[in-house]
């Protein structure tokens, strides 16, 4: 094989492998979502319908498919009891991830979407365009010749044109094309872990089981230090807060470094009124972000 030919098929390598690990990974996190969803509403019928609907009709779908390979691992049993718990009440009840990552097509924008709605994620693609990491890839790397769904379909297309061999010379992504490519999807697939993360907040502030205490006022880049109006509520050092926005498609877990009140450094502070408090965090974070205190199972 020459060095031309080796050049193609390591270009196609790679982008075959980078488009499974995205696929992957979107399949990993409905996989850890519908998992956890038992866990933080307890009640079967308070799923909601699309996620109802869809895990019947996956469930209906998997007994037919058990002989298939892929399924080898699954039992009738284990694929009807979920749904026979759930309707039941009878018992805790438990969400099959193969039930709702039966897809055939490639995972572009569209299929994407309704992937992450039938599990329950509504308004997917609103907020990774919102994500201030694709903003970013946008903005300074593509230099907004692309849009993110452009990325996404140019990633899928190069795929089946190098799993169908039909690349030559003239197609080779360079290196820096590859890495570029590899930047999107890892700033993609964090956008998706940030929009995971906030709708079981959601969840959990519905269930009384988180609460927003307050907002950041003001925020300091160096030091990573933001003046934060807080109340009724007590802080400690090393305790861990949620820092949120949906408008800004942003959700992270940050940990608190150290406290000041009035510039005195505390351990802990009992907060019983709204005073402003400096935190000092172990992320970046922004003006005007939501905090959420979760409570500890």
């Amino acid at each position: 094989m020459g060095s031309i030919e080796w050049q193609v098929y390591d270009s196609c390598a790679a982008v075959t492998r980078l488009y499974a690990i995205y696929e992957s990974f979107v399949e990993n996190l409905i996989g850890d979502w519908v998992r956890l969803l038992p866990k933080i509403v307890s009640n079967y019928s308070e799923l909601g319908e699309k996620i109802q609907n869809t895990h019947r009709e996956g469930t209906a779908r998997l007994l037919l498919d058990l002989n298939k390979n892929r399924f080898q691992h699954l039992s009738i049993e284990k694929v009807v009891q979920g749904l026979f718990d759930g309707i039941s009440h009878n018992q805790q009840y438990e969400l099959l991830p193969e039930a709702f990552l039966l897809h055939e097509q490639n995972l572009r924008k569209e299929a994407l979407e309704k992937l992450l709605a039938d599990a329950g994620i509504e308004n997917s693609w609103k907020w990774v365009l919102n994500s201030r990491k694709i903003k970013h890839f946008i903005e300074e790397v593509s230099a907004s010749q692309n849009r993110a769904e452009g990325e996404l379909k140019r990633l899928i297309d190069y795929r089946n044109e190098a799993a169908h061999g039909s690349v030559d010379r003239d197609q080779i992504l360079g290196s820096q094309e590859l890495l570029d490519l590899c930047d999107f999807i890892e700033a993609f697939c964090q956008a998706l872990v940030e929009l995971v993360s906030y709708q079981v907040i959601c969840k959990k502030v519905y269930r009384g089981e988180a609460r927003e205490i307050g907002t950041i006022a003001e925020w300091f880049t160096t030091p990573n230090a933001a003046v934060v109006k807080v109340k009724e509520v007590t802080l400690s050092v090393g305790s861990s807060l949620w820092l949120i926005s949906e408008t800004s498609s942003y959700c992270q877990l940050a940990r608190i470094e150290s406290i000041k009140v009035n510039d005195i450094s505390k351990e802990q502070v009992n907060i019983t009124s709204e005073i402003e408090v400096g935190l000092q965090l172990n992320r970046e974070a922004k003006k005007g972000l939501s905090i959420y205190l979760v409570e500890e199972n």
